[in-house]
């Protein structure tokens, strides 16, 4: 995987970061090649060996159902992945290959270089249905946060367009993380969404990330409520937003 330098990405990173009394909001928005460096061949084979029983480059993993077919109560979503009987009932669960799940996992290691995700899951991610819906769920998460929103949205998803070309992507994956092992697991956690939109033709990915978190620093001990649309007792982790 190499990281890809976008010019256009940069500036919308700083709109996607800010701080302000009561949150912080911390986005990314990168982009990466799927080409293999030499130590990715390696570490592709150091996961095929993890995987139970080893795996094939075109083995499939079964993947968690998309957010957007799960309950949303505060319990189940402290652990992205522990679903009840009743949750995604009916759902045929989607698959994904060795290699593509490689490529999801390679890409949350680069972005996140403090952290390993290496014996990462198939079922610590999703397919989402449509475009539409992850965009009307990222949307939905950022318009009340980020002043101005309105008029950024268009810029946005113009230039992530022009970047992976969204009608020709073939997939766009979630991280459903483990909350207890990874960045989206720290203190003062609201929310946060992480989509990959693939495009396997252009061997590209760009993934968007986004963290809403409390800021501890300006609350000097008042009630942690927020006019975000709820209060902490309903805080649970969420990475799409009501779909259709």
């Amino acid at each position: 995987m190499k990281f890809l330098e976008n010019n256009k990405f940069n500036v919308l990173n700083g709109a996607l970061s800010s701080e302000c009394e009561g949150y912080r909001l911390d986005g990314r928005l990168e982009s990466y090649s799927c080409k293999m460096t030499s130590s990715d061949k390696k570490l592709f084979k150091n996961v095929m060996q993890g995987m139970d029983g080893g795996s094939g480059p075109n083995d499939l993993h079964a993947l968690s159902p998309p957010q957007s077919v799960l309950s949303r109560s505060p319990s189940r979503h402290v652990s992205g992945h522990s679903l009840s009987s009743d949750d995604g009932a009916g759902y045929l669960c989607d698959t994904i290959s060795t290699k593509s799940l490689f490529y999801l996992i390679s890409t949350l290691n680069d972005s996140f270089a403090e952290y390993d995700f290496s014996d990462s899951k198939g079922d610590e991610f999703s397919k989402e249905p449509n475009l539409q819906s992850v965009m009307t769920a990222i949307d939905t998460q950022l318009t009340p946060l980020i002043p101005g929103y309105d008029s950024l949205k268009p810029d946005m998803w113009a230039a992530i367009d022009e970047e992976i070309s969204l009608a020709e992507c073939d997939a766009i994956y979630s991280y459903n993380p483990d909350l207890s092992s990874d960045p989206f697991g720290e203190s003062g956690q609201i929310w946060g969404f992480n989509y990959f939109f693939y495009n396997k033709k252009r061997k590209r990915i760009v993934f968007f990330s986004c963290r809403c978190s409390t800021n501890y620093l300006d609350l000097e001990g008042e009630d942690e409520s927020y006019d975000l649309g709820y209060s902490t007792a309903d805080m649970s982790y969420d990475d799409t937003a009501d779909m259709d």
